[in-house]
């Protein structure tokens, strides 16, 4: 059986591909090496009281603050300031004004926060007419803020649509029609 010089080419280029991928297993460190130590009778389970820890005084990590995710977003401290709106409306009403005179206090009390004002639609409708209509409902709350005085460079928009909304009856659906205030770390 005769093989044509370029199968050989294949066949030994193919072989050496497959043993390049196969590598040594790593070495596993004797425990007693390691930065915890051996585990006596536990089970291998390790508790946070067996971890022994020192702060590093170069570290550049902070503490998380209070209310805050890990987004840096902190949706209780105005949770109570929810800005409603009538069914495919973007107009601020004036019962709903006194909510966004609250989250321009706050501001000023926390002049290192600022307000990402997040406009929510019911499900009725496209997505995209959704969208637009969040952005609309967002950017007429800003627009309140920046004419009782708020910094612009203090807030942020963006509109969630339909995203989060629940299809029920229409007390369920007036709920999504909303403006939410959510503060944000500077």
């Amino acid at each position: 059986m005769k093989f044509a010089p370029k199968s050989l080419v294949v066949v030994a280029l193919c072989a050496t591909a497959l043993l390049a991928g196969c590598k040594k297993k790593p070495v596993r460190p004797d425990p007693s090496s390691t930065a915890l130590g051996p585990q006596g009778g536990g089970g291998g389970v390790i508790q946070p009281t067996d971890v022994v820890t020192t702060a590093d005084t170069n570290s550049q990590l902070t503490a998380r603050d209070a209310g805050f995710d890990l987004n840096g977003q902190n949706r209780t401290a105005l949770q109570g300031q929810t800005v409603y709106f009538a069914f495919d409306r973007s107009n601020i009403a004036p019962a709903e004004r006194p909510k966004l005179q609250a989250a321009k206090d706050y501001l000023d009390k926390n002049p290192g926060s600022r307000l990402l004002i997040e406009g929510h639609c019911d499900w009725r409708g496209t997505a995209e007419y959704n969208l637009a209509l969040g952005d609309r409902r967002a950017n007429e709350a800003k627009k309140y803020l920046l004419s009782i005085g708020v910094s612009a460079d203090k807030l942020e928009t963006v509109s969630k649509g339909s995203e989060e909304a629940k299809k029920g009856d229409e007390a369920e659906m007036a709920k999504d029609r909303r403006v939410e205030l959510v503060i944000l770390k500077k």
